[in-house]
């Protein structure tokens, strides 16, 4: 079970918004699930989207392929490119059935063509939900309080094993949907001179509790004890342009709030919830959302030697801990952060201005393994290369036997 947490980043983890002299937790069950020891957590986990946005991460949790840098890969070539997907992988090596459950139409991000050439069986949009209110949903679709409680009859159906994703929508920009559901008002709004980061903190508060009551439901139909359960972030919810104004909020100094900053704030949280498993905690490792689909197909016993994707596997010694961010000369390592023409020292968040010989080789190499990785993306994506390779025991998807 794959959990979409909209425009939700890393720092919201654990964070306690002050307002009047009280704090409030945000987001105290999903803290929960960060910290449990049945939790493979990754707390230096960051998107790699550009003009995309949620299609992007996405095509890169699915795929392990980058998004493109200008426009959406699932618009423009999602809907005719040969993939290998996780929904088929699994089907293929696993004999799981597969479904989507969005409260938005079903055309927003051409996802109705999408899903179906990366092997999804079914995707229930908000075609079958419940009929859209001002009350229970805004812009982007029906509130994830509506959309959880509504996909619980078409679930209930899937034969298992079963993979789905659940793509939430109440925390999303101009975080404000709440605004007609009287009920679910009361988490107060920051205190900055930005609008949207005041209501920030309010709708994630939100998509927690959806969550920890989709969490109660699993466990009293059993279904949560033979689950993995996957939450990810999708991409930043606070832009470049307005991350200043939470600088307060996360105790650094507006005046001085940097390109470092600013990289650090693309992390998204990452957890791998697996019940009945104590061997969780939460990993340093620096990955990003390519990184994501051979983590979690190595955890379920796939050999994806054959594969091509372009991601590491997170849990590997191995694992080179480059993440590309889809601008060009961006970048993160546990060493290094290049933001914006500028490079600084991740551990530190010192600018490096005048590196040695040492660091210039160094990041040389870095740059030449993110352009590597982004422009063999770029091939496979652009020039739908997949259509000439068949990865060892699986087959390419007939779209045509898919009708949603």
């Amino acid at each position: 079970i794959v959990i979409h947490l909209e425009s939700f980043q890393q720092f919201l983890i654990d964070y306690k918004l002050q307002v009047d002299g009280k704090d409030y937790e945000v987001t105290p069950f999903i803290n929960s699930i960060y910290h449990s020891n049945e939790t493979l957590a990754f707390s230096n986990f960051f998107h790699q989207v550009k003009s995309g946005k949620t299609s992007d991460a996405e095509t890169l949790m699915e795929t392990s392929l980058f998004g493109l840098s200008t426009g959406s890969y699932m618009v423009n070539y999602g809907g005719t490119n040969t993939a290998y997907a996780a929904p088929s992988i699994l089907a293929q090596t696993g004999d799981y059935t597969s479904a989507v459950f969005h409260g938005n139409t079903g055309s927003f991000w051409n996802r109705n063509n999408t899903y179906k050439q990366w092997g999804y069986n079914y995707f229930f949009d908000s075609s079958a939900f419940t009929e859209k209110t001002d009350e229970n949903s805004f812009q982007y679709g029906l509130n994830d309080k509506y959309m959880f409680p509504d996909s619980i009859k078409y679930l209930e159906q899937m034969q298992q094993p079963f993979y789905v994703k659940y793509l939430t929508v109440s925390n999303h920009y101009p975080y404000t949907s709440l605004s007609g559901d009287e009920k679910e008002q009361g988490f107060p709004l920051a205190e900055t001179k930005d609008e949207t980061v005041n209501g920030y903190f309010a709708t994630a508060n939100y998509l927690d509790s959806a969550i920890k009551d989709f969490f109660d439901y699993l466990k009293e139909t059993g279904l949560y004890d033979n689950s993995i359960i996957v939450m990810y972030g999708d991409h930043y919810g606070i832009s470049d342009t307005r991350s200043s104004n939470l600088a307060e909020l996360l105790g650094k100094n507006p005046e001085t709030w940097s390109n470092y900053d600013k990289a650090m704030l693309q992390r998204v949280p990452y957890m791998i919830h697996i019940p009945g498993y104590t061997g969780g905690g939460i990993s340093n490792t620096f990955g990003g959302e390519v990184d994501a689909l051979p983590t979690l197909l190595h955890i379920l016993g796939v050999d994806t030697s054959s594969y091509i994707q372009m991601g590491q596997d997170l849990l590997s010694p191995d694992n080179k801990q480059i993440v590309a961010f889809r601008t060009s000369g961006q970048y993160v390592t546990p060493q290094y952060t290049s933001y914006s023409g500028r490079l600084y020292n991740t551990q530190t968040g010192e600018e490096i201005t005048n590196p040695d010989e040492t660091t210039k080789k160094d990041n040389e190499a870095i740059r030449k393994a993110v352009a590597t990785q982004l422009s063999m993306s770029d091939a496979v994506q652009t020039g739908d290369l997949l259509r000439f390779y068949t990865p060892n025991g699986l087959k390419p998807v007939d779209s045509s036997t898919i009708s949603y």
